[in-house]
């Protein structure tokens, strides 16, 4: 529940049908949350997400699914008036809604695109997205965050040898750009109550970022399940993290067993106190 009402907490997942996305998406509702989830399109996994809530408490009313590109303004400023019309405000964005490599190859994995060979119009559609979405859809959602002097950003990363592994270019330096904000984004928000940090799975997870196939592995051989997403997501969404800001919390060292304090000391890396 919200500290300041009766109302339960709101929160904005982007890209919320599928992969990392429908996992938060659907932690939040369990633990209590109204969500608002956003896709790119209508589909039958935004059905299945839906589906998948409804039989949560509060059911599927708790969950407003909208389709929206993240990258345009009007848009964006669309879906936060929707989700406070629907639930009575917003305490949280999940920033997730991310373009992979597979726009530019399916075989990315095994054979390494360079940057000079990716098209220009696709470059830009994952920087789009990457990169412009989350700074438009923070900036739609400023406004009530700091009237409110209350609100979560969580932008959804990746570990930082994918920031430069060849042939991993747009994605990986897109990943770059949004750590680079996030903890500049932190900086400005001291003081306000709101804050922002950062949430990676620690490693390629089983998700549709990457093609299907023989070769379809992480780095190590293993792909990690999105569902170590769900208790970093929560805890960084709650009233509880209020303190810390400009943190990267990398979701496969959360050890559900600790306390949350515990096991966000032991899974995350340098931050800032709020204040």
């Amino acid at each position: 529940m919200d500290a300041h009402t009766t109302s339960p907490r709101v929160a904005i997942v982007t890209g919320g049908s599928r992969g990392l996305g429908r996992v938060m998406a659907l932690a939040l509702r369990a633990a209590g949350y109204a969500v608002t989830i956003t896709a790119s399109g209508a589909s039958a996994a935004l059905d299945e997400v839906v589906a998948d809530a409804a039989k949560l408490p509060g059911g599927a009313e708790l969950l407003l699914p909208l389709v929206a590109d993240v990258s345009d303004p009007h848009r964006a400023n669309q879906v936060v008036e929707a989700t406070v019309e629907r639930f009575g405000g917003v305490h949280a964005l999940v920033n997730n809604a991310g373009r992979g490599m597979r726009l530019v190859s399916e075989t990315f994995t095994t054979d390494p695109v360079h940057f000079w060979d990716v098209p220009p119009a696709t470059w830009a559609q994952i920087i789009d997205t990457n990169v412009n979405g989350p700074f438009v859809m923070s900036q739609a959602v400023m406004p009530r965050f700091l009237a409110q002097g209350d609100g979560r950003l969580v932008n959804v990363s990746t570990s930082a040898q994918t920031m430069v592994r060849p042939g991993y270019a747009p994605y990986g330096p897109s990943k770059a750009a949004l750590e680079a904000m996030t903890r500049s984004w932190a900086t400005d928000l001291a003081g306000t109550g709101v804050t922002a940090n950062l949430l990676l799975p620690g490693g390629a997870a089983d998700t549709e970022l990457l093609p299907a196939g023989p070769d379809r592995k992480g780095a190590d051989g293993n792909l990690l399940s999105p569902e170590v997403m769900a208790a970093p997501a929560v805890w960084l969404c709650s009233p509880e993290s209020a303190n810390i800001s400009g943190a990267r919390v990398i979701a496969k060292l959360w050890d559900p067993t600790l306390s949350a304090v515990e096991a966000f000391a032991a899974a995350s890396s340098a931050h800032v106190v709020a204040g």
